[in-house]
This record gives C-alpha cells, sequence and structure tokens, in this order.
C-alpha cells in the first residue's frame, strides 16, 4: 500500500546507496530505465549473495521519492487521516531498517511491512518496520471505521481504540484535526502572544455525582436536595460526553466529585466505563478507606485523587469537622504509597489566610500539588468572612515567592498573571490553562442533570437531559459565561486571567460587566 501516486519509472543510482554498495555491479542494469526493484523481482538471480536486495531498493525507491518529490501536507484537516508522506511496503524480510543503519545486522527472513514516511514538519526520512498497533491504525483508516466499531469488531474498549489511534498520530502515521474548542477570533487578546492559550486539547466534565456526603463543611456552597442520576441515565451521560469529545477532537476527562463521589451507590462500575471509552478520571473527594483506593487502581490510575484542608489542625476541623486533618493525613500517605498523584485544595478565607503557608510547609513530601480557591461567598459560604480585598495583593506576593521554594505550591488563582506581569515575569495557564475556563474547557455537571459552567456558582446553562452536551455548550448562556465579564476586555492578561467569575457572584457583583472584587490591575 504506497501513500503517493508519485511511482516515477526510473530513478538514479544516488536512489540506491544500499543496493549499489552490496551489489555496485547493478548499476548498469539501471540504464534500460526500470526500477532496480523491478530488476530484482524479474529477475531474482541478480541479487546475488543478498536475497533480500529486491525488498531493500523497494525501500530505498521510496526514500528516494519522499525526498524528491515531497508531497504536500494540507492546510485543514477536517478529520482523522493517513499521513500523505507514508508508504507502506510489504517485505519477505525482517530487519532491513537496522540492517540500512548497521550492516553488521543481517535481515532474516519473515513478512513484514515497513514504513518509510516523513513526519509533518520535518524534512528527513524515517524507515522503521510496522508493529501490530500501525498495522491497525492504518486498517481502521483504510476501512473508515469509527472507534465503536472497531472497538466492537476486535472486542476491545472504544478507549483502547482511541488510544491506539492516539499514539499512532504521535508516531506520525496519522494526521488530526486541531481541536475545536478555541477561543473565537474576536476575545480579547491582550498581550498574550501564546496560542496555546486559546485553544484546549482536553475537555473535562466536572461531574458531582452525588449530593451525599459524609462531612457538613461550614463552607460548602450547596447542599441542596438533587436526586442521583441512574445508571442508565449516568452511562448515557458518558456516551454524550464522548460523542461531544469525538465532534471537537479533544481528550476527554471526568472529574468525578460531589457531595462524596464514592457514596454515589454505583460509582465504581460507572469509573469503570468512564476508562472503558478512554476518558482521563479524577477523583475530588474525602479521605476512603485503602481498599476502595485499591478497586479504583485496579480498573485505572485517576490523574489525580483531590481532598481538601483548611488551615491547621484546629481551624480545619472547625470547618471539616472533627478528626478530619489527621484522617486526612493518614489519606495522602496512603495514596503516596499507592502511587496516585495527590492534591490538596484550601478555601481561602479572612480566618485562614494567615495558616497558608504554614500548611505548605506541613505538606511538603505529603502531597504533589497544593493549591487554594478564594471563598466564594455562596451557599453555606456566604456565613465565612472572605478574604479583604485590600489585603489580597500581599498574601500573593508572600504566596508566590514561598513557592519557589516549594515547587508544589501551585499558582492556579488567575490573579498571580497579574502580579506576574506587573513585575515582568512570565504569566501561566491561570485557573484552568486558559484562565476562567467557565464553559470553556469545562463544565458542571449536577446529580439531577442541570449543567453549569462553574460549580462554584448558580451559572445553568442547561440540562444534560433534555438537551445533548453540544447544543448546550454551543448555546447562549454558555457564551455569556465564556465571554466572561467586559470589564476585563481590555486587560493586557486577559486570556490567562479574565476573574473568578463565582467570587463576583458573592460578592453581589454583575458578573458580565463588573471587575473582580481583588483585582488590583488599576490601583495603586
Amino acid at each position: 500500500m504506497a501513500m503517493t501516486d508519485l511511482l516515477p519509472e526510473k530513478y538514479p543510482k544516488e536512489a540506491y546507496p544500499v543496493c549499489l554498495e552490496l551489489a555496485p555491479e547493478l548499476e548498469k542494469r539501471l540504464e534500460n530505465g526500470h526500477a532496480l526493484s523491478a530488476v530484482l523481482t524479474n529477475d531474482p538471480e541478480a541479487c546475488g549473495p543478498y536475497p533480500f536486495l529486491s525488498d531493500l531498493a523497494k525501500i530505498e525507491e521510496a526514500k528516494w521519492r519522499l525526498h524528491a518529490f515531497p508531497p504536500t501536507f494540507p492546510e485543514k484537516i477536517d478529520a482523522r487521516r493517513v499521513n500523505p508522506a507514508l508508504e507502506l511496503i510489504p517485505a519477505a524480510w525482517s530487519g532491513l531498517p537496522a540492517f540500512i543503519s548497521d550492516r553488521s545486522r543481517a535481515p532474516n527472513p519473515g513478512s513484514t511491512y515497513v514504513l518509510v514516511m516523513v513526519k509533518p514538519g520535518r524534512s528527513n526520512v524515517q524507515v522503521r518496520e510496522a508493529d501490530a498497533r500501525d498495522l491497525l491504525a492504518l486498517k481502521i483508516l483504510a476501512e473508515d471505521m469509527d472507534s465503536r466499531s472497531a472497538a466492537a469488531e476486535g472486542g476491545v474498549s472504544v478507549g483502547a481504540i482511541d488510544e491506539l489511534l492516539y499514539f499512532a498520530e504521535k508516531r506520525g502515521l496519522l494526521l488530526a484535526p486541531p481541536s475545536r474548542i478555541r477561543r473565537p477570533p474576536d476575545f480579547p487578546k491582550g498581550r498574550i502572544t501564546d496560542p496555546d492559550v486559546f485553544t484546549s486539547p482536553a475537555f473535562t466534565l466536572q461531574w458531582h455525582v452525588t449530593q451525599a456526603c459524609d462531612l457538613n463543611c461550614r463552607h460548602c456552597y450547596d447542599r441542596s436536595d438533587r436526586s442521583d442520576m441512574t445508571l442508565t441515565q449516568a452511562l448515557a451521560v458518558l456516551d454524550d460526553l464522548y460523542d461531544f469529545c469525538t465532534t471537537h477532537n479533544v481528550f476527554g476527562q471526568v472529574s468525578f466529585t460531589g457531595g462524596n463521589p464514592m457514596l454515589y451507590p454505583h460509582f465504581d462500575r460507572l469509573y469503570a466505563e468512564a476508562a472503558d471509552r478512554g476518558f482521563m478520571t479524577a477523583v475530588l473527594g474525602n479521605p476512603m478507606p485503602r481498599g476502595r483506593i485499591e478497586s479504583l487502581l485496579n480498573i485505572q490510575k485517576p490523574e489525580f485523587y483531590q481532598v481538601s484542608l483548611e488551615g491547621t489542625t484546629a481551624h480545619n476541623d472547625y470547618i471539616r469537622g472533627s478528626g478530619h486533618f489527621d484522617r486526612t493525613l493518614k489519606f495522602l500517605a496512603e495514596l503516596g504509597d499507592l502511587g496516585v498523584y495527590r492534591m490538596v485544595m484550601l478555601t481561602l478565607t479572612r480566618d485562614n489566610m494567615a495558616q497558608v503557608l504554614k500548611l505548605a510547609d506541613h505538606l511538603k513530601d505529603r502531597t504533589e500539588l497544593f493549591t487554594f480557591n478564594r471563598l466564594a461567598p455562596v451557599g453555606q459560604g456566604a456565613q465565612l468572612a472572605a478574604v479583604a480585598p485590600a489585603d489580597f495583593p500581599e498574601f500573593l506576593k508572600s504566596y508566590f515567592s514561598a513557592a519557589q521554594s516549594h515547587p508544589f505550591m501551585s499558582l492556579k488563582d488567575n490573579l498571580f498573571n497579574l502580579l506576574c506581569w506587573q513585575q515582568g515575569k512570565p504569566t501561566g495557564g491561570g485557573c484552568t490553562g486558559h484562565g476562567c475556563g467557565a464553559a470553556f474547557n469545562f463544565v458542571s455537571l449536577l446529580p439531577d442533570g442541570e449543567v453549569h459552567a462553574c460549580r462554584k456558582l448558580p451559572s445553568l446553562i442547561g440540562n444534560i437531559h433534555e438537551q445533548p452536551l453540544n447544543d448546550i455548550y454551543h448555546g447562549e448562556w454558555a457564551r455569556r459565561y465564556r465571554a466572561g465579564s467586559s470589564a476585563c476586555k481590555d486587560c493586557e492578561i486577559r486570556p490567562v486571567c479574565g476573574a473568578c467569575l463565582a467570587v463576583g457572584y458573592g460578592f453581589g457583583n454583575d458578573i458580565f460587566n463588573d471587575p473582580d472584587p481583588y483585582c488590583f490591575r488599576l490601583k495603586a
């Protein structure tokens, strides 16, 4: 199977460096205008002591074609397709690519296929033997099969097929369309030039699968009574999310949370079904028995397991319940023993602001990432005292300074980027890698099917039982939340900030027009 329509009838001697090194007398056979591979196929005795010479000639001809007549890569790719600069050469001898590089490694009889290709953006021609994964990926594309059909035919999960195709893309065999999760052309760019900020390779469904919880935290933003989905409804959500991610050419992640997500009666089944569809998985929950985590690892290791601490022992237990601090530290140790990436989240309030750096010191070697969210005075959180906006810049500076010697301290809050910008330092991705990612690279799904732009404030954009996720995502309310506040449109770092809508809502602001109450961009 050749991936080029350009098959010249005559090849120069320069096309056959290895063949002519082994059998220089064959040079005169090129004068008749035939390809050396054809000559050797019709006259096997001309191979002399090298019976593999015909296959070697086919490989060298393919290399020469790609050097002399490189195919044009398409400017726009709408669907996954085979690399036009790829040829698949059937061969009766294995080990030929290794032999080309090292003459001491003799080829052996045995049917195989050799890939000769140029990756997009490269000029060098690669030669290697195709493995079973390469051949299956090319077969799927050649037969125009979708992942579900290929999975059913092969008796494997859809996720296994998608992973196979992904690695074929990374190897350069396949070309994939770009992500369709991208900021619109009129989105304010400020002075941010990094193109990765404006498009996302992944989409996250933060799924609150249940309101059931073994804690009753004083800052919980929703203790309303919402019914859990049935297993049938939940599996339909996974299928809908899969279709959404396929349509938008992105990886999907399901971040299970609650309440305590592991109290959902069908959690293990739902987790396994998410893994089978190829989704990355994560858990935002509470400390659980070791055996429950081991059951997840038997299915798929989560990308991370996030727990919360609200300060040192006394304050944390005041917020989250007696004994919670010590249980959480023990749980973090167990996660570490099991090789799970650990994340610790703190909700920043006026009462625990002075404890954050102490907690960070305590968490060294106990977590891979520690970060905070500003209190959104919503739900029960409205009863707590938010940090005074005037005090926030100095807190950011002290946290930023400590993070230089504590790499696990994440600069998640969008306003760290404002601090970096003002100090002439590189900016990061902000809250979600794209500033505020509400209804952009993530949405929140509640137990009853409501879809919100962000879980920390009432931001209803649809109901997944009534509309597919694609329609919800492209609906008017989702677009409004993606656009954020008009007060940010002239900001130099808008793409990596965009305020915190939840905090603004909790302060009673008009979130579509007012600035973040903590923004210090124009303050002396």
